[in-house]
């Protein structure tokens, strides 16, 4: 890859479906300095599939692999029996062992349409957390206060509201921040949800005396509804292991709104154009559903192939 080729992929990684980038100064040198990143990405198995929404920090990954960096998948079977709290106004019912374990027999198939699978780490958190003794999970809760980990929105509603907040739950981004000490984590990816229990790793590391890792956090992506976050439980999903003609259509019916928005998040369409779909669709001489079609054709192609896109 030569010097130019290079600096474009960096330019995409860091500027395109971005909401935080932290240290930013600190991941450019990073990426500018030739050595091997190690880039963490954690998945928690509470759900049998994979929608689009769920790929936006995929990408990211795929995109630091094809800079020459080193993927590490986090494959939360043990956090997955407590559940990430973000967002909810509820505790998460617990899953059980077998409930995981389904969970995650397609998901690596289904991850590996997305990011080069074989040249991907693979841990399962249960691979530190199942030997950790009562004196290091001791150790690692004295990392945090209970004040810092209830300052986020979910907590301080739910709490609000008297809603019951699991002591599983407050120690979850703990547990997830763990993860990175346990991989010597330089960079995180995550949605822009996660950027609390991202934040949690850096200071984690650092209470463990180690290099705090880099942020990347995504767009959360709004569904075929064109408002709620895209969601198995709102109904305006677009799965990426559905037909090619069921995802084209789902494709086709999203609002004319996000067209841009989802070229830039789901697809490895060039910026320039991009910017010439953008310029079309503001002028109004193009029909935004000519342009919404070579969308669909450019997702289809990715999960399934060209002939599919093409038909």
């Amino acid at each position: 890859m030569n010097d130019k080729s290079k600096e474009e992929l960096i330019g995409i990684l860091l500027n395109r479906a971005i909401s935080n980038l932290i240290v930013r100064d600190s991941l450019e040198k990073r990426l500018k300095s030739g050595r091997k990143l190690k880039i963490k990405f954690g998945i928690d198995p509470t759900a049998p599939d994979i929608h689009l929404g769920h790929t936006v920090p995929l990408l990211k990954l795929r995109q630091f692999q094809n800079l020459g960096h080193q993927a590490i998948l986090i494959i939360g079977d043990f956090t997955a029996r407590i559940g990430d709290p973000t967002g909810r106004i509820e505790s998460r019912k617990p899953l059980s062992e077998s409930e995981v374990r389904k969970n995650m027999e397609n998901y690596l198939k289904q991850v590996a349409r997305v990011i080069d699978i074989k040249k991907t780490k693979i841990h399962y958190n249960s691979e530190w957390f199942n030997k950790m003794t009562a004196r290091g999970f001791l150790e690692l809760t004295d990392k945090a206060t209970v004040q810092q980990v209830t300052k986020r929105k979910d907590f301080q509603k739910r709490i609000k509201e008297d809603t019951d907040i699991t002591a599983n739950e407050i120690i979850y981004p703990l547990l997830q921040g763990y993860d990175s000490v346990m991989i010597k984590a330089d960079v995180e990816i995550g949605g822009e949800d996660q950027l609390l229990n991202l934040l949690m790793g850096r200071r984690i590391q650092r209470a463990y005396k180690m290099p705090e890792q880099d942020i990347l956090t995504t767009w959360l992506i709004e569904g075929t509804d064109g408002v709620k976050k895209m969601s198995k439980s709102f109904g305006n999903y677009i799965g990426i292991t559905e037909k090619p003609s069921v995802m084209f259509g789902k494709v086709m019916s999203v609002p004319d709104s996000l067209i841009i928005k989802y070229f830039k998040a789901l697809t490895a369409v060039a910026d320039s154009d991009i910017n010439k779909f953008e310029i079309e669709l503001n002028s109004k001489k193009t029909n935004p559903r000519d342009i919404k079609a070579k969308l669909a054709y450019e997702i289809v192609k990715i999960y399934h192939d060209e002939s599919d896109a093409k038909k």
